[in-house]
């Protein structure tokens, strides 16, 4: 059973703006204390057997400068690694692709003392204006935040078995109902206007928890 409510509030959210090549990019960032040592945390994050069982099956050539590809979801460069503090990619939608929006992820580890560590996710993406006035942060936001209940689940020993079917279950849709209006309020503090950041919640959890479709009598 997974207590939604905790889960949510377990996350830091806070937007930002920065510079990506010549582009000015859009900052998404998560920050969660995890209740496990950092190496554990770190070879979770950085094992491909491991990210199979948490997030998606991955392939590539694990080195700095070695490309990287998630199964049916985005691929990059290893552009550095500083281990187990720090890893940042390139991160393109498509199988393999060269081109594409600049987009960055990066994840930096610190101990949190007593055997804890937090993790900063940052994804930093040249977004056009239009897609970011419809969805606002919440698009990558709550994207990335299945993936870190997930890293939750596995760092405790579990997993959600069906997490397609799992999204779609009164559960999985109130979880992510939840996270986008959090990062409503994350959009908000970050200066959005209200009205703005209120349709983009709308948007968002129209896309990530949708409505059941009534079957028909």
């Amino acid at each position: 059973m997974i207590d939604i409510a905790r889960e949510i509030q377990a996350v830091q959210r806070s937007v930002g703006t920065a510079q990506l090549g010549a582009g000015e990019a859009h900052v998404v960032r998560l920050q969660r204390t995890y209740d496990s040592p950092i190496e554990d945390v770190w070879e979770a994050l950085t094992t491909p057997e491991r990210i199979s069982r948490w997030f998606l099956p991955i392939s590539g050539d694990y080195r700095v400068g070695g490309r990287y590809q998630l199964e049916g979801n985005a691929g990059g460069e290893i552009l550095d690694c500083d281990r187990p503090h720090r890893i940042r990619v390139s991160w393109v939608m498509g199988e393999m692709a060269d081109a594409g929006p600049a987009s960055e992820v990066e994840l930096r580890l610190t101990p949190a003392g007593a055997g804890s560590t937090t993790v900063v996710l940052e994804h930093i993406a040249v977004v056009p204006d239009e897609f970011w006035d419809q969805f606002g942060p919440g698009a990558v936001g709550v994207g990335w935040e299945g993936g870190v209940l997930g890293l939750s689940l596995h760092l405790h020993g579990g997993s959600i078995d069906d997490p397609i079917a799992w999204q779609l279950s009164d559960d999985g849709r109130e979880f992510f109902a939840l996270s986008s209006v959090a990062w409503g309020v994350a959009n908000e503090a970050a200066g959005a206007d209200p009205a703005d950041a209120a349709k983009a919640v709308a948007n968002t959890t129209a896309f990530y928890a949708p409505e059941p479709q009534e079957t028909p009598s």
